[in-house]
C-alpha cells in the first residue's frame, strides 16, 4: 500500500444478504448500563480487537475518522491507575480537564435530571449527597477502572471543530455495543481528562491529542447486571413531522425491493 494510503474499509466489510436481527441488537442498547463491578476474568486482545475492528466503521464527516484509542491491560493498566490515584489523593485541584463537559449554569430540565442522577447514584451506594469526601472516594475508583481488566482512553486531535466530537460520540457507542454485543460491559468515564498531565508521562499522547474520556471494559458481575438510571420516554424528546397517523402495517414499503 503506498505511504499514506488509507485502507479501503468496504471492500473487505462482509456481504449482508439479510436484514439485521432488530432484537438483537435494541437488546445490546437496552441492556448497556454504566457499569461500575467488574468480574475477575480476563478479556483476550482479540476480543478488544474485534470490537475496534467493528467501530473503525463508525461514521465520520469527510471520513477524517478522528478518534485515537489507548488500551491498557495488566501491570500497564495497573501503573497508569497508581498515577491517576496519586494524582487524584494528592494534587487533585493541580489538575483540570482542557475542554468543558458540563455548562457552568445547566438549564431545565438538564439541572434537574443530573440532580436525579446524584439522589439515585449515590443513595444506592448509601452516601449523602453531601458527604464530599466519600463522594471523592467513590469518583477515585474510577481510576481504577472499576476492576475491569481492560481501560481504554480515547483522545482527539484538538485542532478538530466541534463536529469531530459528535464523529467521536458515535465511535464511543459503537466501541460500547460491540462490546455489549459479546457479553461485556463498559463504563465511559470523562473523568479520566481531568488528569492529562500523568497520562501524559505514561502514554505515547502527542501535544496535540486532547483526553477525552476513558472506557472501563470487561464481564459484570453478576450481581451487577442491571441499570439504575431512568431514561425520558420518546414523546418527550422527539417532534414527528409529516407521517400519516396509522403507518403500521404500510403496504408502500416492500422490503423485499430493498
Amino acid at each position: 500500500m503506498p505511504a499514506g494510503q488509507q485502507e479501503m474499509t468496504r471492500a473487505d466489510a462482509p456481504v449482508v444478504t439479510h436484514g439485521p436481527d432488530s432484537h438483537a441488537v435494541d437488546s445490546v442498547i437496552r441492556r448497556r448500563f454504566a457499569n461500575r463491578r467488574y468480574a475477575r476474568r480476563p478479556v483476550s486482545q482479540q476480543m478488544i480487537t474485534d470490537i475496534l475492528e467493528v467501530a473503525r466503521f463508525t461514521p465520520s464527516g469527510a471520513n477524517i475518522q478522528p478518534w485515537r484509542v489507548y488500551v491498557l491491560a495488566g501491570p500497564e493498566k495497573d501503573k497508569v491507575s497508581q498515577a491517576l490515584l496519586r494524582a487524584h489523593t494528592d494534587e487533585r485541584d493541580q489538575h483540570a480537564s482542557e475542554y468543558a463537559y458540563y455548562s457552568p449554569e445547566l438549564p431545565e430540565p438538564y439541572l434537574s435530571r443530573r440532580n436525579e442522577f446524584g439522589r439515585i447514584f449515590y443513595g444506592s451506594l448509601g452516601i449523602a449527597q453531601s458527604d464530599l469526601a466519600a463522594r471523592a472516594g467513590q469518583t477515585a475508583k474510577n481510576y481504577g477502572f472499576f476492576g475491569a481488566p481492560v481501560g481504554l482512553l480515547l483522545t482527539i486531535d484538538r485542532r478538530l471543530a466541534t463536529g469531530s466530537w459528535l464523529d467521536l460520540g458515535m465511535f464511543i457507542q459503537t466501541v460500547m455495543i460491540a462490546a455489549g454485543a459479546r457479553g461485556l460491559q463498559t463504563c465511559p468515564q470523562e473523568t479520566f481528562a481531568k488528569y492529562h498531565r500523568p497520562l501524559r508521562e505514561l502514554l505515547p499522547i502527542s501535544a496535540e491529542e486532547m483526553v477525552v474520556c476513558g472506557i472501563s471494559m470487561g464481564f459484570a458481575e453478576e450481581a451487577d447486571t442491571r441499570g439504575l438510571m431512568p431514561k425520558v420516554a420518546v414523546g418527550e424528546f422527539t417532534t414527528f413531522v409529516g407521517f400519516a397517523d396509522a403507518t403500521e402495517g404500510d403496504p408502500s414499503w416492500d422490503t423485499a425491493k430493498t
